[in-house]
């Protein structure tokens, strides 16, 4: 029988899979797991992924089911049970309630089977959607989702000191609901949205209150039948929203910006030029003023030499079009050039790990499309000379890496090409005017990229494909990358 989730409390006793565990400790399974458990409901934990595979995640809601079970004795917590290394038809007819992880297709069969008996299927962000009743912002793109995300929650914390970022694959926002829902009033969330998450929320019938959608290339061919199934979910980001909300849109992508015409809701631009007259938005004018017009004269915000974690023509999109969220959202001006002058940036994306013997070593792991690494290269190139040593290879996503390899000949003076099953393909693109060395492990990349590099230069982690095969996730990969980057002398 279906469960009624018009409130929490119907959580109570309900019998609820969890589909997909995952990884990430506070991830969209983990999260939703204990979020569940702390309302009552019987979970079963199901993932395809073994036991030993998944001990971390594991461990990490037996833990909290322990503590938990000390600390509000008075509740009614029941223990998890884990199926793992395979998927139980019984886990998907004979239940009230399936949550599953993005990365689950919303094709599987298992959650095909779930719908054909009649038994809701839910994301820890479509949940969340249901339950929190104030206005929340998102943010999706094929790029810079993160980036933005995370800057606009800086920018938002000017407004409420308790600003939740969350959504995507790090951080569930079902990790906070609670302690929002007893807040005296709304708590502004910024949401990372990747096409995963919004085909499991569409079903829900709620937008944000402003949605931002930075960016549009071609990704995740190996789950999309093609580029216009990918853009359509991209796009549902803004289906249902009112004429009353507000979508940020990037004037300077083509396609976005036909895309406009498709959105009901009040639209504002954000480009690296002026923007034509009569549209409001955020714009790069002069020696690198970042400009606002929003009902009344244009006026400068803040100057794009005082962003040191913000380089690079890509993160001047994301600083506008965050800046513009904000200000949407009712930030004063000087709470988003506070915001643009101390961002630190993210763990993983274009990050400065440590100079080593006058060579730069840089972790952009969450490079996982072609667009990604084009995007580092123009930031690190050094004019004409390739001062540039790459980490390239692992597992593709269905796209064309010829324009990417184009630069790479450009700007580099050795690939490292790493262990996967699109390594060869890259490395054909590339050819065979770049040096280049083939390793099966991280610590061997970074020793063979210390070898071929030089002071002046910078060693550039930045794969251009996923990370499945031999590490456990993007930032599995990166974090390797980090710990062999600091053991070098």
């Amino acid at each position: 029988m279906a469960l009624g989730l018009t409130k929490i409390e119907n959580l109570q006793d309900a019998v609820v899979t969890v589909m997909g565990l995952g990884r990430f400790k506070q991830g969209s399974g983990v999260g939703a797991a204990k979020w569940l458990m702390r309302h009552g409901a019987q979970i079963v934990v199901t993932d395809v992924k073994g036991e030993k595979e998944l001990k971390s995640s594991v461990d990490l809601i037996m833990e909290w089911y322990a503590s938990s079970r000390k600390e509000f004795p008075e509740r009614e917590i029941y223990s998890p049970v884990f199926v793992l290394g395979k998927h139980d038809p019984d886990d998907f007819v004979n239940v009230d309630l399936v949550v599953k992880n993005p990365d689950v297709p919303k094709d599987h069969a298992y959650v095909k089977l779930a719908h054909d008996a009649g038994i809701m299927v839910e994301s820890d962000v479509s949940l969340f959607l249901r339950f929190y009743p104030h206005p929340v912002y998102a943010v999706t793109g094929t790029r810079g989702k993160s980036t933005t995300t995370a800057l606009l929650g800086e920018m938002l914390k000017h407004l409420h000191p308790k600003t939740v970022v969350a959504g995507n694959i790090m951080h569930s926002p079902l990790e906070d609901l609670d302690w929002m829902l007893e807040e005296p009033g709304p708590v502004p969330v910024a949401l990372e949205l990747s096409s995963w998450l919004l085909e499991g929320i569409d079903h829900v019938g709620r937008c944000p209150e402003i949605a931002v959608l930075t960016n549009v290339s071609v990704d995740h061919l190996d789950r999309y039948e093609n580029f216009d199934v990918y853009f359509e979910a991209k796009m549902l980001l803004f289906k249902r929203q009112t004429p009353e909300q507000k979508a940020v849109l990037n004037y300077d992508h083509e396609l976005v910006r036909k895309a406009g015409d498709r959105v009901r809701s009040k639209k504002y631009w954000f480009s690296k030029t002026k923007l034509p007259e009569g549209m409001e938005g955020t714009y790069i004018e002069g020696d690198g003023d970042l400009v606002l017009r929003l009902g009344g004269p244009d006026r400068v915000i803040c100057n794009t030499k005082n962003w040191p974690s913000l380089q690079g023509e890509h993160n001047v999109e994301n600083a506008l079009a965050a800046t513009l969220a904000s200000a949407l959202a009712g930030v004063p001006d000087e709470g988003l050039c506070g915001a643009l002058r101390t961002f630190q940036g993210l763990e993983g994306r274009q990050q400065t790990v440590r100079e080593v013997n006058g060579v730069t070593y840089v972790n952009d792991t969450t490079a996982t499309s072609p667009e990604g690494v084009i995007a580092a290269l123009k930031r690190f190139r050094n004019g004409q000379r390739k001062n540039l040593v790459i980490i390239l290879g692992g597992k593709a996503k269905g796209f064309s890496f010829d324009e990417m390899a184009k630069l790479v000949r450009e700007t580099c003076k050795h690939v490292v090409y790493i262990e996967g099953s699109s390594t060869e393909e890259i490395e054909k693109a590339v050819g065979p005017e770049v040096p280049s060395t083939f390793v099966s492990d991280m610590e061997s990349a970074v020793e063979a990229c210390q070898k071929a590099a030089a002071a002046g230069d910078v060693v550039l982690l930045s794969p251009g494909t996923a990370s499945f095969g031999l590490f456990k996730n993007a930032y599995d990969r990166g974090g390797q990358f980090v710990e062999a980057v600091k053991n070098l002398k």
